[in-house]
């Protein structure tokens, strides 16, 4: 004897609505335009991961007596709660407050921070937490559409979009100092979103909201992954960044085809050295502004990236042999790096 489930009307009328429901869904996905799909795809893989902090600053004699308090933003890298944010952000921080997009709330303790590229790594504990992962903004291209995830004023998971205005830019951060490799975008940014994530439209960080210039419309930077990374990964085994510096300001730019082959080279990008920022460091009778750095220590550099990540602890003190493009033409010059301060 063939056995029949009993189905309430009740239960017969949530399933029809289930499905209703469910086919609605999928009636406004399929009617969503492709570019509209790519964004929320990308948005909804990492917005899980973006955090609200909270900051109780220490006091300062020349601020007055009372505590100030500041909000940023802040993006989870690893399942043990690993957060990346700016530097600028937790500075002078008394007591520090993540909130995550399910609504629970933790105390983050420091791990580290570099102001030289205004990046800083904090950390919650618990487990399993949803993360992000780092892109690779070398990859990026002029006119590159990216996305910026934030808490701009307190709204939460808040998302803007725009495209890569420049690449290689330099600035000065909120220390004073010079931040070389910067991207410029005009995904729009409003205070709270410093040290939230700037991704690209396969969800992966190619950047961390860093300035705005309040006085401009969609003039936004952001420190570029691969700098990031770098520095994210010294910051947790290490506490700080050491690096050596040369002295010198420069920007990424595009070499003209004649001058790349004239001179043999196997990259068509160099960095264009714009201002010496410490004479004492550099021999300016060999090196000054308008030269473009095209090698450093035997490793071709085609950016400031590149040359970034060359600077490190390793050749502080020594002496190493820097290729330049003076005029168009190569020379070899014999350079000094300092530590940075």
């Amino acid at each position: 004897m063939r056995k029949v489930a009993n189905i309430s009307a009740d239960t017969y009328n949530n399933t029809q609505a289930w499905e209703t429901d469910a086919s609605e869904n999928n009636d406004n996905r399929s009617q969503t335009d492709p570019f509209s799909q790519m964004i929320i795809r990308a948005v909804e893989k990492v917005s899980p991961a973006v955090v609200q902090i909270i900051v109780e600053k220490k006091e300062t004699r020349q601020r007055g007596t009372n505590p100030e308090g500041a909000t940023g933003s802040g993006f989870i890298i690893s399942p043990e709660g690993f957060i990346v944010t700016n530097s600028h952000v937790i500075d002078r921080s008394k007591q520090i407050q993540v909130n995550l997009p399910d609504g629970t709330s933790y105390q983050a303790e420091p791990v580290g921070q570099d102001p030289s590229t205004d990046t800083a790594v904090i950390r919650i504990y618990g487990r399993n937490f949803i993360h992000t992962v780092f892109g690779d903004s070398g990859r990026l291209r002029t006119g590159q559409l990216v996305i910026a995830i934030g808490n701009p004023y307190g709204f939460q998971s808040t998302v803007t979009t725009g495209v890569v205005s420049s690449l290689g830019r330099s600035m000065y951060s909120y220390s004073g100092r010079l931040i070389d490799g910067v991207i410029q975008t005009d995904a729009p940014l409003n205070p709270g979103n410093s040290g939230g994530p700037l991704i690209n439209t396969s969800g992966e960080v190619i950047g961390i909201n860093t300035a705005i210039i309040a006085q401009a419309q969609g003039l936004c930077f952001a420190v570029g992954s691969r700098v990031a990374e770098y520095v994210v990964g010294k910051l947790i085994t290490a506490g700080k960044v050491t690096r050596s510096a040369l002295g010198i300001a420069g920007q990424t730019i595009i070499l003209p085809q004649r001058v790349t082959v004239f001179n043999n080279l196997r990259k068509n990008r160099g960095i264009l050295i714009h201002t010496i920022v410490n004479p004492a460091l550099i021999d300016v009778s060999q090196v000054n502004t308008g030269d473009v750095i095209i090698r450093f220590n035997n490793v071709d550099v085609g950016s400031v990236d590149e040359l970034y990540l060359q600077l490190n602890e390793q050749v502080i003190g020594k002496t190493v042999e820097m290729n330049i493009l003076k005029k168009g033409v190569k020379r070899t010059v014999l350079v000094k790096p300092v530590e940075a301060q």
